[in-house]
């Protein structure tokens, strides 16, 4: 038998944790919030920990953790059903234009992207007038999405259908990369927007307000959660299962613009979606582990079954990986979902210089402003340890690298 490639942690009063961070660096509250995640009553078997992990709010991002008989809405966080999506096209690298400034204008042009605020004036990124594509696929989700704000009138004020195909800000990116064989990738990353953003933080404060009216005491405030059997719970699985929806859908019809927008650039004709992958990595959904049907939250976490398909992006200047889910059971079928954050974004625009990124993200297509600082490579661990240290969950099957980078 082989040795287990992870670190058993016990938790005094919780279930064990387990972790796949051989040769990775762990913030110290990082594991001290993995603990108390540990530590509640309804946590099944063990929590599973990602090479990426780093601290986010409530529960460590990085981490999947499977529950029976209860949700924690902060543990799936405020960007439902963020992740990936990957498409090969037919076109290779000789293929491309030799400046690639063009074609990141046109998908910048094709996709909005960022966020702008400014008293009477529309966000730059979201649509002003949604094209018809977009209307025909919000339809598909509107009549769930009607029921949904029956119920909490208040979430049909969010930016829903303006949002739908948008990317937004932060870690969010679209990418052109090249894998090994010099084939041509579209790669892209995004969630459920402002709609999972006013969902998502809605039914976390809901469930911290239950915790306080059964006078629930909670290791920290964040992990308040919904008990199976209550309306609340009902209701959130069925809002957070939408979102997941839309967030897929957002990234569908994003890759459906971008493909358009690089043919208008590219004169050669060429096939796309070769291969698409599209994946959750905060989410939550039922699954069967060891015998038992549970709840799994994955944040920050992909689905590696044995035989699916995942995608586990590097920094704007690093190499990103296809993978194929190797079944582990004891990593409840996950693996990472990217590097994960060494800094924060408030050190990294304090650390980094624009020369270095401008160093880091040489070759490549993109931002080169200190507006991007805080997703500068630096920021990250390096891809290629985090790789190494859950050889165990997943196999690469490709090996891309970005030439195209946006960012909003």
């Amino acid at each position: 038998m082989t040795e287990a490639n992870f670190e058993f942690q016990p938790v005094e009063g919780g279930v064990p944790i387990k972790m796949w961070t051989r040769g990775v660096a762990v913030d110290d509250k990082a594991r001290a919030q993995l603990m108390r995640a540990a530590q509640m009553p309804f946590v099944f078997k063990h929590v599973a920990v990602m090479p990426d992990v780093h601290v986010g709010i409530g529960a460590t991002i990085g981490s999947v953790i499977p529950t029976k008989g209860a949700v924690i809405p902060a543990a799936v966080g405020v960007d439902i059903g963020c992740g990936m999506m990957a498409a090969r096209t037919s076109l290779t690298a000789s293929d491309l234009p030799d400046n690639l400034e063009g074609v990141r204008a046109a998908i910048e042009r094709a996709v909005p992207v960022g966020r702008s605020v400014g008293r009477g004036k529309r966000d730059t990124g979201s649509w002003g007038d949604p094209p018809a594509a977009i209307v025909d696929a919000w339809a598909t989700l509107a009549t769930r999405f009607g029921q949904i704000v029956a119920k909490y009138p208040k979430l049909a004020k969010s930016n829903n259908l303006v949002h739908l195909g948008t990317l937004g800000t932060g870690n969010h990116f679209i990418e052109v990369c090249l894998d090994t064989e010099q084939r041509v990738w579209v790669m892209l990353h995004s969630g459920s927007r402002g709609v999972g953003n006013a969902i998502g933080t809605f039914f976390i404060e809901l469930a911290k307000q239950d915790m306080r009216k059964w006078f629930v005491n909670l290791p920290d405030e964040d992990l308040a959660y919904f008990p199976e059997g209550t309306e609340h719970f009902d209701d959130y699985v069925e809002a957070v299962g939408w979102a997941q929806d839309y967030a897929a859908l957002n990234r569908r019809m994003m890759m459906t613009n971008v493909i358009a927008a690089m043919r208008r650039v590219i004169t050669k004709p060429f096939e796309a979606e070769l291969e698409a992958i599209n994946c959750h990595h905060n989410y939550v959904t039922r699954e069967n582990h060891f015998g038992q049907n549970v709840l799994v939250t994955r944040k920050g976490a992909v689905r590696a079954a044995k035989g699916v398909m995942g995608i586990i992006p590097g920094s704007m200047g690093a190499k990103s990986y296809l993978v194929r889910g190797l079944g582990n059971a004891e990593s409840f079928d996950s693996c990472s979902h990217g590097a994960g954050r060494v800094m924060s974004r408030t050190e990294a625009k304090r650390e980094v210089t624009v020369a270095e990124h401008v160093a880091a993200t040489e070759g490549v297509a993109c931002r080169k402003d200190e507006g991007v600082i805080d997703e500068s490579p630096r920021a990250y661990k390096p891809i290629e340890a985090v790789m190494a240290a859950q050889a165990d969950l997943v196999e690469i099957a490709h090996t891309l690298k970005q030439v195209v980078c946006v960012k909003g």
